[in-house]
């Protein structure tokens, strides 16, 4: 086997000449999602993936390959932020073909995100993976986080990869699915009880796409204390510098890719952002992704996440009634907000391990 792992090349447009390798990467990635949780409806379809690997403003995301033969057999996928003063990377997806399987191809492709992370100056790699719910926990030794109840079984193929190269388990998150479809009336219903119940201290704005100029600044802030208030585990997450110009980025790229954001945010009285909620549509699928929920410290303890969440979800249903389902992710000791979620009608579906070299 004369294998090559490289950077894939990008092409013009996801549906232009040159795409072969594109196409093969988020091909791959659809499969690699099926095997682990079932569905590919949270695939990122090729334009997705081609707009994520040029990123370059304020995180860089690479897509190594394996090549055999000039076919793609394997894939890794490692982002850094841009910011001088960080040291953390993560590589967020590694798979490899099932039939290659058990011929080094995975370890390969490790060294070389590793190796990429290192030139970039982030040595320091977080590596992520995919794993079914296990209800039945059928015999066999388990592996648990530091913290939070959950855990996956020692010999899952992700967790022995892991563990062979050094890595020890940080943290668990709770991947949760939320059928949406015809539950218009009840988000309506609840809504109202939570607004009566809630008083008037805080004021919900929501809004499609676009922040409004007057919050974007306040809002950049709770989001960059989305990357360090939420619990860690014993992974070493490394910081998120957000400001106005990087939420109008994220709005710019989500609209170039097809998404629609929805979002909710809790206003203070002083007119500075107490909490916000984010809803992402994805293009061609009936699935939506439940992104960042937060609110600030001195802000709690007055029901403000279930106010945003349903707000929103009351919105997802007026702008888009196709929609099924909705998708989230939850470190697995958050126990305020997952009691939330659970309250709404999220069941664990799936969960996501996180690894980190000690």
């Amino acid at each position: 086997m004369a294998l090559e792992v490289r950077p894939i090349r990008l092409p013009g447009t996801a549906d232009g000449s040159g795409a072969e390798e594109l196409l093969a990467y988020a091909g791959l990635l659809g499969r690699l999602d099926v095997e682990s949780l079932g569905t590919s409806e949270l695939t990122r379809r090729p334009p997705e993936v081609l707009h994520d690997l040029r990123r370059a403003e304020y995180a860089v995301r690479t897509g190594l390959g394996a090549f055999d033969a000039g076919r793609l057999v394997g894939l890794a996928e490692v982002q850094w932020e841009v910011d001088d003063g960080e040291s953390t990377s993560y590589i967020e997806v590694l798979g490899v073909e099932p039939s290659r399987r058990r011929e080094g191809i995975g370890s390969t492709l490790l060294e070389a995100a590793e190796a990429a992370a290192r030139a970039a100056g982030r040595p320091s790699t977080v590596l992520s993976a995919d794993h079914p719910v296990d209800h039945d926990k059928a015999g066999g030794p388990r592996l648990e986080p530091p913290q939070g109840e959950g855990d996956i079984p020692a010999d899952a193929p992700a967790a022995r990869f892991a563990l062979a190269h050094g890595y020890a388990l940080g943290q668990l998150y709770r991947v949760s699915a939320m059928e949406v479809a015809g539950r218009a009336d009840e988000f309506h219903r609840r809504l109202g009880a939570a607004r009566a119940r809630g008083g008037d201290a805080y004021r919900l704005v929501a809004w499609r796409d676009r922040a409004p100029d007057e919050l974007v600044d306040s809002l950049a802030l709770a989001h960059e204390r989305m990357s360090t208030d939420p619990p860690a585990g014993a992974i070493a997450w490394g910081l998120e510098h957000w400001n106005a110009s990087r939420i109008r980025d994220g709005e710019r790229r989500s609209e170039e890719v097809g998404r629609v954001g929805l979002s909710v945010a809790a206003v203070a009285a002083d007119g500075e952002v107490a909490g916000f909620t984010e809803l992402s549509l994805l293009p061609g699928s009936t699935a939506v992704e439940q992104w960042d929920t937060i609110v600030l410290a001195p802000h709690r303890g007055h029901r403000l996440g279930m106010r945003m969440k349903l707000e929103n979800l009351v919105q997802l249903v007026g702008v888009d009634g196709s929609r099924e389902r909705v998708y989230t992710w939850n470190a697995d000791e958050n126990e305020h907000m997952l009691a939330i979620n659970v309250d709404l009608g999220f069941r664990p579906f799936a969960y996501e391990s996180v690894w980190q070299r000690p």
